[in-house]
């Protein structure tokens, strides 16, 4: 049986190149305006408060592990930012085996382990639109063994140490994308999957993207009416389902074209369009550029 969310990591190709352990102190604050990089912060010790791309802040606590798949803007701060003080509750120390925020000479109430995910796929926009705008997990058994493993590796100063935190992390994140799974997820994949009935149409949509699937055929696999099917998958996915199949074939194509396994008319076949004109029109609306024109494009990139 295909596994969609297999699939949409593998073709991620995510990797934890950066870890920064911060620890702060008192009352602080960080605030951060990125270029839609994916963050991370795993609690390591004490508990603070994380507001993501004009989101409610949410409470972290240690083990808790979140990824902001796309992050814009974000500020983590402490459990009460009244009464700053006579220190900058924004101040910035380094201090050995990483940064201190807030108060520099106290003893550490909070320690995180920060830092970037990378993913690998030149069409991580596309995959990531997939996923929830924000993956918070804490209290799970599994995910707690690896957080503590985490720590373990962070604290300790022995061979191979950043390769190990790098694979470490990227378990994580995989453990974390699973574990996030559920009704509570905010609109995406994560979310369609939690979804018994939703589930079975996912599925055949990855096992057969070949398949010239209509809403009505699509609903009578998740054994729900048309009208039904259209608006749980829409509230649950974020998408419509023939906008998700749309996204998911593009992003199979995409991946042949890159890897110039394939012609033009083999790919079309392989993702679903019954002619090569059919399939250049339909990819050339999405993308913006021809199918081979995005060949010829990566190719020079690569």
């Amino acid at each position: 049986m295909i596994d969609p969310l297999a699939e949409v990591v593998a073709l991620l190709q995510p990797s934890a190149p950066m870890a920064k352990t911060v620890s702060a102190a008192g009352a602080w604050r960080v605030q951060r305006s990125e270029t839609g990089q994916p963050f991370y912060n795993v609690v390591l010790q004490g508990s603070c408060f994380l507001a993501a791309n004009g989101m409610q802040p949410v409470r972290l606590e240690e083990g808790d592990f979140v990824l902001i798949p796309a992050a814009y803007d974000f500020t983590v701060s402490s459990r009460n930012m009244d009464g700053a003080g006579h220190y900058d509750p924004l101040h910035v120390t380094m201090v050995e085996g990483g940064v201190r925020l807030g108060e520099p000479d106290a003893e550490p109430d909070v320690r995180m382990l920060v830092g970037h995910f990378t993913f690998g796929s030149p069409d991580a926009a596309l995959l990531v639109s997939l996923l929830p705008e924000l993956i918070h997990v804490g209290g799970e058994r599994r995910l707690s063994t690896i957080v503590q493993l985490v720590a373990e590796e962070t604290r300790a100063r022995r061979p191979a140490r950043e390769v190990i935190l790098a694979r470490l992390l990227e378990v994580l994140l995989i453990e974390a994308l699973r574990s996030s799974a559920g009704t509570g997820a905010s609109p995406g994949l994560l979310r369609g999957l939690a979804d018994g009935r939703l589930a079975a149409a996912i599925r055949l949509m990855h096992e057969e993207p070949t398949r010239a699937w209509t809403v009505v055929e699509l609903a009578k696999e998740a054994s729900l009416s048309r009208s039904a099917f259209f608006e749980r998958f829409s509230r649950a996915m974020g998408v419509a389902p023939m906008e998700y199949l749309l996204s998911w074939r593009m992003a199979l194509a995409k991946n042949l074209l890159r890897r110039r396994q394939a012609g033009i008319a083999e790919i079309a076949e392989r993702v679903g369009y019954s002619s090569a004109s059919t399939f250049s029109v339909a990819f050339t609306r999405f993308v913006g550029l021809s199918p081979t024109h995005y060949a010829r494009t990566e190719a020079r990139g690569s």
